[in-house]
């Protein structure tokens, strides 16, 4: 590394970012904080190249605060590495925006930091805006459904005596075509909040589909064959898509794939498979799901878990490893277009 080089770590925040320099050696050059807007991100930039060349800059929270400013320093050639929020701090080595600035710059330094951030400017960014939304209205939707039919169960007896057996489609049809008067009592008053409720979920199932209309044919068109393989559907395609970003080059490996799902092998002198605990508890999720598909529907899958079960491992060890196989596949399986 030139010794000139500049090194700098950035602690984001909403409105404002973070910025400490330091040179090949680990001497801090300063430190500098600059406003989250585009002018704020080219002051950082321009003081920077003031105390050398720009090496590398880690970045803490590249998916959140941070995500407009690594934007802005890759479009501008800059490599930008993504920085992980430590998790426990020492009380003793203290606590303030220029020291965790300060931690990610020398993370960087010393080698520890190597993945690039989310692209956040293609197609999987659309993806991800797209079931965000749509996670967040299933959500709703299952809100609504919970309430309806727990304003049924307290109605009055002449009302759910009609409404207690329906299932929820059902219960949903009927009260949301009911003509009401004004709620003076609690039965017209229950016939009101019923009805509500029922249309609020109508609208929610509504905003569904409609994501779902956008969202399918984005899946179909960036990754046909991972769609295809057995037990991926869109849901589960999206939520990896969305994991690898739009740059899946990032993870060098299956092996770096499978550690960011949270299905690497860890070491360890014990004869299980023992996995490790941290990554991503989305694509660690949808990687179960296509597991659990395959554990009942695909042949092949079928019978290595009845050969693993006649060894003695456990359903829970099976999973485990399934999911290790499941990421390979995957990996493979992501476009590779950086």
């Amino acid at each position: 590394m030139d010794p000139q080089a500049v090194i700098l770590g950035v602690d984001t925040h909403r409105d404002l970012n973070v910025a400490v320099a330091l040179n090949a050696y680990g001497q801090r050059l300063g430190c500098l904080s600059v406003p989250t807007t585009e002018a704020g991100h080219a002051q950082l930039v321009a003081w920077a190249r003031g105390l050398g060349a720009i090496d590398r800059i880690g970045i803490e929270g590249t998916g959140s605060f941070g995500a407009g400013l690594s934007r802005f320093l890759t479009s501008a050639g800059l490599t930008v590495l993504e920085v992980d929020r430590p998790q426990r701090r020492n009380p003793r080595a203290g606590k303030s925006d220029p020291l965790d600035a300060e931690r990610a710059a020398r993370a960087v330094l010393a080698g520890e930091v190597r993945v690039l951030p989310k692209g956040g400017d293609g197609a999987v960014e659309s993806l991800r805006l797209l079931s965000t939304a749509r996670r967040g209205a299933i959500k709703a939707r299952t809100q609504a459904a919970n309430q309806l039919h727990g304003l049924v169960v307290t109605a009055p007896d002449a009302l759910k005596a009609h409404l207690g057996d329906l299932t929820t489609a059902q219960l949903v049809q009927r009260a949301a075509r009911w003509r009401i008067g004004a709620a003076r009592d609690p039965l017209p008053a229950a016939r009101v909040a019923i009805r509500a409720v029922a249309r609020r979920y109508q609208a929610l199932e509504r905003e569904v589909r409609q994501l779902d209309a956008e969202l399918q044919p984005l899946v179909r068109a960036l990754a046909p064959e991972l769609l295809a393989a057995r037990g991926v559907g869109y849901e589960t395609a999206t939520t990896l898509l969305v994991a690898a970003g739009d740059n899946p080059g990032r993870l060098r490996s299956e092996g770096a794939f499978a550690n960011f799902c949270g299905v690497a092998a860890s070491s360890g002198k014990t004869v299980r498979h023992r996995l490790s605990r941290l990554g991503d508890r989305q694509a660690n999720r949808a990687l179960f799901l296509i597991a659990l598909v395959r554990m009942y529907r695909d042949e092949r899958t079928r019978a290595y878990v009845a050969r693993r079960t006649a060894q003695g491992l456990s359903k829970l060890e099976i999973m485990r490893c399934l999911k290790r196989y499941v990421a390979r596949e995957v990996f493979r399986l992501l476009p590779r277009a950086a």
